[in-house]
Parts: C-alpha cells; sequence; structure tokens
C-alpha cells in the first residue's frame, strides 16, 4: 500500500508550495523569520507551502500572500501566481466567492505579534552619543573661556593724587599715544618729581605688586600682557609670582629676576 503522505510529496514537486519553502530554506530561513518581515501569520505561510488551501483566508487574499511571499524570497511572482491558480481547488474558489458576509474576517495579516519588537541601529545611537559628547566638550570649552576672559581682567585701583603724581602703573603706549596727539603731560617734569624708572615686560598673565621708598602703590594685582612704565622712588619693593611671565629693567638696566626666585615666585627690595 502507498503511503499518502509520500504521495502528496511527490505531488508537490515543482508546485507553488515546494517552490515557496525550497527557496525559504536555500535564503536560510524559518518560517518565524519570514513571518516576522512580512506580517503575515506563520500558520498562513505553513498552509501555502503544504499547499493547505482550506487552512488559508479566501482565494483572492490567499493568492496575495502567495504573491508576496514569492516577491520576499526571490521568485517570479507571475509564476507562483500561476501555480497557485492551477492547485487552488474549485470547491473552495466557489466557497470562496459565495460566502461575502464578512470577507475580512478570515485575514490574519494585519496581527503583529503580542511581543513589542523595537529595533534600534547601532549606528544611530553611537551617531547620539558622539553629538552629546561632542555638546559637552564644546559646552566645557565656552564655559572655560569665559571663565579665562574673567581673570584676565586687569585690575584697576582708585589712585589717589599722590599715587599718580608719583607715577602708578603708566602704560608705554598710553604715554606715547598722548605725547603724538600733542597732549601737555610733561614726561620730563614727571622725572623731576621721581629719581628712578622701572620698565616692566609681560608677557603672559601675572600677579605683580610693586611699591616705592614712599608707600606709594606703582602697581597691583594680575596683570596683563604689555610694556609698562613706571616711576617712584627707590628702592622698590617688588613681589612677582611668576618670573617667567616677567621682564624688568631699572633705569634701563636688566634685572636678572632668577637670583631673586624661589620656585618662581620672587620677593625683593630693588635700588638703583
Amino acid at each position: 500500500m502507498t503511503n499518502p503522505s509520500t504521495n502528496n510529496q511527490s505531488n508537490a514537486q515543482g508546485s507553488f508550495g515546494a517552490m515557496l519553502q525550497q527557496a525559504r530554506k536555500t535564503k536560510q530561513l524559518s518560517l518565524e523569520d519570514a513571518s516576522r518581515e512580512l506580517f503575515i501569520l506563520k500558520r498562513h505561510l505553513q498552509a501555502m507551502e503544504d499547499e493547505n488551501f482550506s487552512a488559508l483566508p479566501q482565494a483572492a487574499f490567499a493568492r496575495g500572500f502567495a504573491i508576496n511571499y514569492a516577491k520576499f524570497l526571490d521568485l517570479d511572482p507571475v509564476q507562483v501566481a500561476t501555480s497557485f491558480d492551477a492547485a487552488y481547488p474549485n470547491e473552495l474558489k466557489v466557497q470562496s466567492t459565495s460566502n461575502i458576509d464578512s470577507p475580512l474576517r478570515p485575514m490574519g495579516t494585519l496581527q503583529r505579534d503580542s511581543r513589542s519588537r523595537i529595533r534600534f541601529n547601532p549606528l544611530l545611537i553611537l551617531a547620539v552619543i558622539g553629538l552629546i559628547i561632542l555638546a559637552v566638550f564644546l559646552f566645557r570649552m565656552v564655559t572655560n573661556a569665559s571663565k579665562d576672559s574673567q581673570d584676565t581682567t586687569p585690575v584697576v585701583e582708585n589712585l589717589s593724587a599722590s599715587e599718580q603724581a608719583q607715577g602708578a602703573a603708566i602704560d608705554t603706549s598710553a604715554i606715547d599715544n598722548v605725547g603724538a596727539s600733542g597732549s601737555a603731560l610733561n614726561l620730563n617734569n614727571t622725572a623731576a618729581m621721581t629719581n628712578a624708572a622701572l620698565d616692566v615686560n609681560v608677557t603672559a598673565n601675572a600677579d605683580i605688586t610693586i611699591t616705592d621708598a614712599s608707600g606709594a602703590s606703582l602697581m597691583s594685582g594680575r596683570q596683563t600682557v604689555g610694556d609698562y612704565k613706571l616711576f617712584g622712588t627707590p628702592p622698590f619693593n617688588i613681589q612677582i609670582d611668576n618670573v617667567d611671565n616677567v621682564n624688568l629693567s631699572l633705569n634701563q638696566e636688566a634685572v636678572a629676576l632668577d637670583q631673586y626666585a624661589t620656585d618662581k615666585q620672587a620677593s625683593f627690595a630693588l635700588t638703583p
């Protein structure tokens, strides 16, 4: 006696169901994989491969399933549709045509799995993380630049009339501009009131405090880059927080700050 299942398998060779199954296995896809990608119920895919037409929706919908399945598996959809039409039982076609009460009832393709499948693109996640890191880096740079700008603001002290007369922290550039514009400032008269001149060259921000023998403050606090010419009565009491950032001359003679420095800080009295 011949086994019915063996007959079914032999008859299925070359049929549309066998083509679908063979193409799926060639792509190494499971029914679950195909169902997830096509949003067609797994049992309907299985029914098409087994050519179990009674387990499929109405003929029009089932034919559409077969065509979509064929496209997904890179098969010729026209050939699959023709094979489907040839294999579909006539009695089911008549039953499908007469059943018009609820034509959408058999549909199962719009149902998704009960578990929510959320797919994340790793490259997109890395790009978002990179943007966040870049934003934090730029924010810190702007914040640090703002702080540096505040730290480098020169300290301006209110000078008394006597301190102004003794020449507190006079910038040589300002003197040159005043002389060029024909100001009444007479540097000779200023020099006459004192008997020593200090030239301070600041190459990087530094804290500098200079007072003369009369106790007048010639320079105090954080000083920005620039050249400063000071006049006062020696000896001068000088304090510098970083001698590497400062060059000093007394009456146009360079002062070797290294001989007074300890750990790059210097505190000394200077006389001509």
